[in-house]
């Protein structure tokens, strides 16, 4: 029996294909990759994901909004989003309030222990933030969030 031949050797980010002369919506890829395993990792101990910050961040920007609209803006499936709010709610995090009007329709509000551990969130994913524009002037950070919006908002 032979042995399979050794694959060549890899390139690490920033080299080869995986450097700024790769395919442009790989390196988008890369980047955000990375950026989520940072973001992983700064929120570790927190016992926070990189998900439930979002969720979190979301329903503090957006109170009141539904399960399938808070899916869409956090780009998660229904069912992620929901195991997401369960876990929340578990620890505290999240409460349901009934809505003022219609007596059946369940409201998820962030309770104080969701809102301290937000804050402790946002403080590291903005250090993080800081550090990925760190070296850009203002107006070439501009110029990547508008080319960032643009590329989300322009139909395929």
């Amino acid at each position: 029996m032979r042995k399979p031949a050794p694959s060549p050797q890899l390139p690490l980010a920033g080299e080869g294909k995986r450097g700024p002369d790769g395919h442009i919506a790989y390196l988008l890829r890369q980047a955000a990759g990375a950026q989520r395993l940072r973001m992983e990792r700064a929120l570790a101990d927190l016992d926070a994901t990189p998900a439930q910050f979002v969720i979190l961040t979301l329903l503090k920007a957006y109170p009141g909004i539904s399960n399938a609209d808070l899916a869409r803006l956090a780009m998660l499936t229904p069912q992620t989003v929901s195991v997401i709010i369960q876990t929340l709610e578990k620890h505290g995090l999240l409460i349901r309030l009934p809505h003022a009007v219609h007596g059946r329709i369940l409201h998820l509000v962030i309770s104080e222990a969701g809102a301290a551990l937000l804050a402790r969130c946002r403080e590291r994913v903005a250090a993080l933030e800081a550090a990925m524009v760190a070296g850009l002037t203002p107006t070439q950070e501009r110029t990547v969030r508008e080319w960032l919006v643009r590329q989300a908002v322009e139909e395929g």
